[in-house]
């Protein structure tokens, strides 16, 4: 008999359609069975020996929530038997409701309930509590996690453990993920935590990965690849990297019509075993990256959501270094502008922010300029090893396509049709804040421009963070970032920016509601209760979030657009 090994995840949903994604122990006929009505079945696929479904849901209503229950050959397997936590639902936005995005990034997978968990209580557990608690309260709509999903490099004590137990840890890549199967050990690690298990079942969820869904720093550059590709375990590692996120988390953010005019997604679906297949896709992704588009857009109303892959679609030339590629940046700049006064607000999920603080910035781009050559082949080499040190790879390491996206925020924000609000939204640094630009008089966009980073959901916050980015921020540090900026020869930025909320530490979560033109922003931080010292996540109880008294604890809130 078919059991249900992870999931259900309910990933898409609008006014009439859903996708709800399930592992099973075995080939099977996957079923979502609605309270009210909405139906849908799809027989799973194989990729190396596992088994997955992703079930499109129909016969929704606009408006209207409906519980549901996941059957496996006829045999219903969701709900757990004796769950604490209510009935999963399936809610589908009307036309004109408000939208809530909760969104964050850096996840570390929760230790077992019982253990001490050392950086403090999970956002996403802590979030599914409050929930479970009052399932008709507020709730998001959607939940975009931007990025580090799983952390193929840094592994958990159990995880080790159980890596030991299959290969010698002293050969290379050591404790670090190798190979499929290894990664799906991580999701079930983070997947399986009961509280995380109900949520992502009842919240539909937008991903995109980051560095460390593969290895941290990835593709920072064309030597780090250089390096990397003359490894023995690293293109095993990436390939079942690209394969894993592929069926955890790429399908699930595609809509029913994207899904059904996917030739690997039905390739894979029609043969005993897609392994080959996937494979295959995956090696092509790595030598032609132009030939995949992890990136996506879902429109949610009036709310217009451009997940953005800046990972895969590196151009890492130093001469013509661009954090997306021709394809990447036309696909972008085509679904900002399509269809301007359709939508009320413009969202673009980039897992690394575009606006830091200034002295980061100009650290960053006077680092592209060493490395580019700029002040001698010594200088180069010494620009390579700092870049790898100290992470220096965001936008502004890219500085044209960090004007490219100034340049393009203005227009898709500017005009009798411009949205009320461009949010560029964030994670990757490991704390929160807002920042907003400015541009010259005359050039700027008429819609209010944000950027919004949270980070992490569940990580730990190092001394050196909280101090470096509150002087980054500084006077101090701008004068000295303009010094870097002057040594390497980079010419100012097209915009100014300011920073208008934080920098906040902690394990946290932003929530974006918009409604109408008028955009609100909550920030919240998972904070434990009194004596609340033991983890409450997976292996453990469920609710054991709320039995520790861990709570979501609003710290900032504030109008973006009244």
């Amino acid at each position: 008999m078919a059991e249900l090994r992870l999931g259900p995840l309910l990933r898409y949903a609008d006014g009439s359609a859903a996708t709800v994604w399930v592992e099973a122990t075995r080939p099977c006929a996957a079923e979502v069975r609605g309270a009210e009505g909405a139906r849908g079945t799809s027989r799973t696929f194989q990729i190396a020996g596992h088994h997955y479904a992703l079930i499109p849901v129909t016969g929704l209503t606009a408006g209207s929530a409906q519980s549901y229950e996941v059957l496996l050959d006829g045999t219903r397997v969701w709900p757990l038997p004796g769950s604490p936590f209510p009935d999963s639902v399936i809610r589908t936005p009307a036309d004109g409701d408000a939208v809530r995005l909760a969104f964050g990034s850096c996840r570390w997978a929760a230790p077992p309930a019982g253990e001490k968990d050392p950086v403090g209580p999970d956002a996403l557990d802590t979030l599914a509590a409050r929930l479970a608690a009052d399932p008709d309260g507020e709730r998001p709509d959607v939940l975009v996690l931007l990025g580090d999903q799983v952390y193929a490099d840094e592994t958990s004590k159990a995880t080790r453990r159980w890596l030991a137990a299959r290969r010698d840890l002293s050969e290379p890549p050591g404790d670090e993920v190798a190979d499929y199967e290894e990664y799906t050990r991580l999701y079930y690690e983070s997947w399986l935590d009961p509280e995380v298990r109900w949520l992502l079942s009842t919240v539909p969820s937008c991903m995109i990965f980051d560095d460390h869904d593969v290895i941290d720093d990835w593709n920072t550059s064309a030597a780090w690849l250089a390096d990397m590709r003359a490894t023995p375990w690293w293109r095993e590692r990436l390939l079942s990297g690209l394969m894993s996120y592929w069926v955890h988390q790429h399908l699930g953010n595609l809509s029913p019509d994207e899904l059904a005019a996917d030739p690997l997604f039905a390739a894979v679906r029609e043969t005993p075993d897609g392994t080959d297949l996937l494979r295959s896709f995956a090696c092509k992704a790595d030598t032609e990256p132009s030939s995949v588009r992890w990136s996506y857009r879902r429109d949610f109303g009036r709310v217009r959501l451009l997940m953005v892959d800046t990972r895969a679609a590196r151009v890492l030339d130093e001469d013509a270094r661009s954090m997306l590629d021709p394809g990447e940046a036309r696909w972008l700049r085509e679904q900002a502008l399509d269809g301007r006064g359709t939508y009320d607000h413009l969202l673009i999920g980039t897992s690394l922010p575009w606006l830091l603080p200034h002295l980061v910035h100009d650290a960053e781009a006077w680092n592209a300029a060493l490395c580019r050559g700029e002040r001698g082949e010594r200088w180069a080499r010494f620009g390579e090893d700092l870049r790898r040190r100290a992470d220096l790879e965001h936008w502004a390491a890219f500085p044209s396509s960090f004007d490219a996206l100034a340049e393009l925020i203005a227009e898709a924000g500017s005009g009798a049709q411009a949205p009320a609000t461009v949010c560029v939204l964030s994670g990757d640094v490991h704390h929160a804040y807002v920042a907003e630009p400015t541009w010259p008089t005359g050039k700027g966009p008429d819609a209010r421009v944000f950027q919004l980073t949270c980070s992490p959901v569940h990580n730990a916050i190092h001394l050196a963070i909280r101090i470096g980015f509150r002087f980054g921020w500084s006077g101090a540090a701008r004068t000295l970032g303009r010094w870097f900026a002057g040594h390497g020869g980079c010419p100012r930025p097209p915009i100014d920016w300011r920073r208008t909320g934080g920098p906040w530490f902690g394990n946290q979560l932003m929530t974006l509601t918009l409604r109408g033109r008028t955009a609100r922003l909550r920030l919240e931080q998972a904070r434990a209760g009194r004596g609340a010292g033991a983890s409450g996540s997976a292996g453990g109880g469920a609710g054991t979030a709320g039995a520790t008294g861990a709570r979501l604890r609003t710290v900032a809130e504030s109008e973006l657009a009244p």
